[in-house]
């Protein structure tokens, strides 16, 4: 962050200052919302939540080294050399004050939505971007309405493109996020079940992420998954203009998987008005062709050769728990999908592992929540495609992964386990990883299961 003033704080987030502190010039180079990790001279926000309220931790943070806080309530006391801003919505003020912030730069910016795949799209765009641009993206799971504000916040002069990620469970979240974007270009990944439970049908899912749309500026661009049946139908009723990605012949960007070594990448042969050429990507699964292309589609539209395009996928690092291949002794090798899971995401882990040079081939499958009265047929359907595609074992974790093991039983897997509990599935790894493997872990973010991968690292482990 660049440093602002008290003054200039005042102005962005329509706040008053409390206590004796009167020096509007004083610095703010840093904002925090935690107050374990306060930064000398930084802006503390308190925010509240149905179980926490950061007012109570306004003290230590300023004790911490914090130079001052925003604050909804006003206070018996007030520490002294401290500033303290009054507003009537530390969360509102927190967007208002990225809001502002974002205005002082005059960059492009990228903002994606989708069911599916949006984290590693992001990660793809940001490294093809990356050849020619200084690039800020998105870390972690910073793509709330908490996350994107920070991320905005993290902007300085030497950034060229920014990068944001956009997630959501219901309707008006993106279009919250993306009122304090307003983006050049918006990208939108698909459209799957997840959040299904709150939203009630995929058509209301496609309405939440369209939200994005009325937001892109006027002379900007949509790209969206021309394979996707709701996302195909908005051809001719965008906004801006639209193109599209994918394998068929109507999309402009067009891939199509022409192998891999199964191992660690796929090629494909990408399709563009600018490129026709077979290129590699350092990741493995055909769905893999759908950020490349969205990739491919932002990296032409601002400036990136054919050339600059390749070398940037090239460049492509999954972020951790994405499809993370680790290889351990005696060929064995651990897929880590952990990070989060919904149908389709899940069929599209299973396909990967499917399509491994592993001798033997074990999946690791968590519940899939938020997928409301669907959940049962739904995890059943994952367990039939487990038998469909080959795979030869299955531990299912969680109580929904008992329909995920009926399922893949009925579909003629050969050894299926289904444990309620993390703790019951350590107990059964041992039975289900040795030499000549592979092993897949997958499952929605509340089912931990990267404490399995911990597990199977530690018994794999050479020595």
């Amino acid at each position: 962050m660049e440093a602002i003033t008290l003054g200039q704080l005042l102005e962005a987030v329509g706040g008053e200052l409390l206590g004796e502190f009167a020096d509007r010039d004083a610095p703010i180079d840093r904002v925090d919302t935690d107050s374990r990790s306060m930064h000398p001279g930084a802006l503390f926000i308190p925010l509240t939540g149905d179980r926490f309220d950061g007012h109570a931790y306004i003290n230590a943070a300023l004790e911490g080294g914090a130079g001052g806080c925003l604050t909804a309530r006003t206070r018996d006391s007030y520490l002294p050399g401290k500033f303290y801003v009054k507003v009537e919505d530390t969360q509102k003020a927190l967007r208002d004050l990225a809001a502002w912030y974002k205005n002082r730069f005059s960059i492009p910016f990228v903002a994606v939505t989708g069911s599916v795949g949006k984290t590693t799209a992001k990660d793809m765009l940001a490294a093809v971007l990356g050849v020619k641009y200084k690039v800020l993206k998105t870390e972690g799971n910073f793509n709330n309405n908490v996350g994107l504000p920070l991320t905005l916040l993290r902007l300085d002069s030497s950034v060229q493109i920014a990068v944001l990620e956009m997630g959501m469970d219901g309707l008006g979240q993106i279009d919250y996020l993306a009122d304090i974007v307003k983006p050049d270009v918006g990208v939108i990944t698909n459209v799957g079940d997840a959040h299904i439970e709150r939203l009630g049908s995929r058509e209301n899912i496609l309405k939440a992420k369209c939200e994005l749309l009325p937001h892109v500026k006027s002379g900007g661009m949509v790209v969206l998954n021309g394979d996707d049946a709701l996302l195909s139908g908005l051809r001719g009723n965008t906004p801006v203009p639209a193109v599209f990605c994918g394998r068929g012949e109507g999309c402009e960007y067009r891939a199509q998987p022409t192998g891999g070594d199964g191992v660690s990448h796929i090629h494909c042969r990408l399709t563009t008005p600018k490129m026709d050429r077979e290129v590699k990507i350092p990741a493995l699964g055909d769905h893999m062709i759908y950020p490349a292309l969205i990739a491919a589609a932002v990296g032409e539209r601002f400036g990136l050769t054919p050339d600059e395009v390749e070398e940037g996928l090239g460049q492509f690092v999954p972020t951790r728990m994405r499809m993370n291949v680790l290889r351990r002794g005696e060929g064995i090798t651990i897929l880590d999908d952990t990070y989060n899971a919904n149908p389709q995401s899940m069929r599209a882990a299973i396909s990967v592992l499917a399509d491994s040079k592993g001798g033997r081939k074990t999946a690791i499958l968590g519940d899939m929540l938020e997928l409301g009265p669907f959940a049962p047929a739904l995890h059943s359907g994952v367990g039939e495609y487990l038998g469909a595609v080959g795979i030869d074992c299955l531990v299912a974790v969680g109580q929904m992964a008992e329909h995920i093991a009926q399922g893949a039983r009925d579909a003629g897997v050969p050894t299926v386990f289904h444990c309620r509990t993390r703790e019951e599935a350590k107990a059964v790894l041992p039975q289900v990883v040795g030499p000549d493997c592979t092993v897949l872990l997958k499952g929605s973010r509340g089912m931990k299961l990267e404490e399995l991968t911990a597990k199977l690292l530690e018994l794999t482990a050479e020595g």
